[in-house]
């Protein structure tokens, strides 16, 4: 019976796990979440732009806005807090606990430069809406044609 030596080439393989990794790393940030969530639960984000602003609408219902911190490091917007359980009563019997509790954070890269001392957040009917001034050199610039 005859083997047959088959040369080894580690460096194929490390190339091959390199351009795995790369091809992961560009779909996670191409898809603009950076940690979708720590925790049991996260809230759903809605992120748009407008001419001006670059808007968050985040779902936290039945949550208090002082459980909940926003805060911007370069173009990393992170949103954490906690969603405390409400104290059950001793002579009830649950059929059913769907509601999710504990503590989260959401950070996303934001699409565009934003103002960072003119963001607001407001928070109504379990909406969190944060607002985010462009600045000045993200914003767009129409150039005027002149016609001869």
């Amino acid at each position: 019976m005859a083997f047959e030596l088959t040369p080894w080439k580690p460096f194929r393989e490390l190339s091959a796990i390199r351009d795995e990794t790369h091809k992961i790393w560009n779909r996670f940030f191409r898809e603009g979440a950076l940690e979708p969530s720590q925790g049991a639960w996260a809230p759903a984000l809605d992120v748009s732009e407008t001419k001006d602003n670059i808007v968050v609408k985040a779902e936290i219902p039945g949550m208090d806005a002082k459980n909940i911190e926003i805060s911007l490091s370069g173009d990393i917007l992170t949103i954490k807090g906690e969603k405390k359980q409400e104290k059950e009563e001793k002579d009830e019997d649950y059929h059913l606990v769907d509601r999710s509790y504990g503590s989260f954070y959401r950070s996303i890269h934001l699409p565009q430069e934003v103002q960072g001392n003119k963001i607001t957040a407001k928070c109504k009917d379990g909406i969190l809406k944060i607002d985010m001034p462009k600045s000045e050199k993200a914003k767009a610039k129409e150039i005027k044609i002149k016609a001869e």
